[in-house]
């Protein structure tokens, strides 16, 4: 049986700049008993993770098509091409291309959902939901709270929804020394909370001169081009919190793990409903105290290991 995994074009499958869909993706192959019958599609990288099994390709203007949709053909191109009779297809976090696929494949359809669905093209009402559940064989949330959105309004019982929350590779044996570092991790917008970060770090900075505060990430994942006016001002106010503040831009996966590792405590004042909160899952796996929004399914993985904090301000 061939497994097909499509990733969101925007997706860098690559060892240097993963973000949350090809980390979980990356975990999940690490542990996966049919690895060598896995395809994964998505936009061409120079490093990627997996590279026997990776299908990078290279958007072409010319085709008058959306990146989405060239990537998409490519991968059904293939299929087609392949004389096994027995294929799966797994699409990750575009319900979208659902349809498309269905019409252009007779083999089972799995959906992903990493982030809201009433938020996301093709299910945002509840006529296009049913019409995934008719679609698909099986829908999987990344935790309770993205399934409760995926249902919303759909009264019937659908056994076919499932949450299945992100895994962390941890690799720890036992609890590290931490130093004196406060951490944030993530993309630099405003729904991340970032300025709720900064403010509250410069407030305590002086009365604790031997900590340090330490920003990881940029306004876009894979790079760091900053120069978007809300995460170029929340770098320069987080500079001026002086010696103590350490920024380092966007990082990739093992040094933030490491940053993780070191850190005492991690911040995580999202403003918007965070579909999981893979860095609280990470920063637990490292032995990091987390202070965090009661929002969306962050609630569901710290639970009561950390502190969550209602309307955050």
């Amino acid at each position: 049986m061939k497994i097909n995994i499509l990733l969101p074009h925007k997706e860098k499958f690559d060892e240097k700049k993963t973000s949350s869909v090809s980390i979980t993706v990356k975990n999940n192959l690490f542990y996966t008993n049919f690895l060598k019958d896995i395809k994964i599609y998505g936009q061409y990288v120079e490093n990627p993770l997996f590279n026997d099994n990776f299908v990078g390709t290279k958007y072409s203007i010319l085709s008058l098509k959306s990146k989405t949709r060239f990537l998409t053909d490519i991968m059904l191109k293939t299929i087609s091409n392949s004389d096994d009779k027995k294929q799966i297809i797994e699409i990750h976090n575009r319900p979208n291309l659902v349809d498309y696929i269905a019409k252009a494949s007779c083999f089972p359809i799995s959906l992903f959902l990493h982030n809201d669905p009433l938020n996301m093209k093709g299910s945002k009402s509840i006529d296009q939901r049913k019409k995934l559940l008719e679609k698909c064989s099986a829908v999987f949330c990344v935790s309770k709270f993205i399934k409760k959105q995926f249902l919303d309004g759909i009264k019937e019982d659908y056994k076919k929804v499932h949450v299945l929350y992100n895994g962390v590779d941890r690799k720890l044996k036992k609890f590290p020394l931490k130093q004196k570092e406060i951490l944030f991790v993530g993309r630099l917008v405003f729904e991340k909370g970032v300025d709720l970060f900064i403010d509250a770090m410069k407030s305590i900075a002086f009365r604790f001169p031997d900590w340090s505060f330490v920003l990881i990430g940029s306004s876009k994942l894979g790079d760091n081009d900053n120069i978007k006016s809300y995460a170029h001002r929340a770098i320069e106010k987080f500079k001026t919190i002086g010696a103590q503040a350490k920024f380092y831009g966007f990082k990739d996966h093992d040094f933030v793990q490491e940053k993780m590792k070191n850190g005492s405590i991690i911040i995580i004042p999202s403003l918007w409903e965070e579909p999981f909160g893979l860095v609280a899952s990470e920063a637990m796996s490292n032995g990091l105290a987390i202070i965090a929004s009661k929002v969306g399914g962050i609630p569901e993985i710290v639970e009561e290991n950390g502190i969550l904090i209602n309307n955050i301000n």
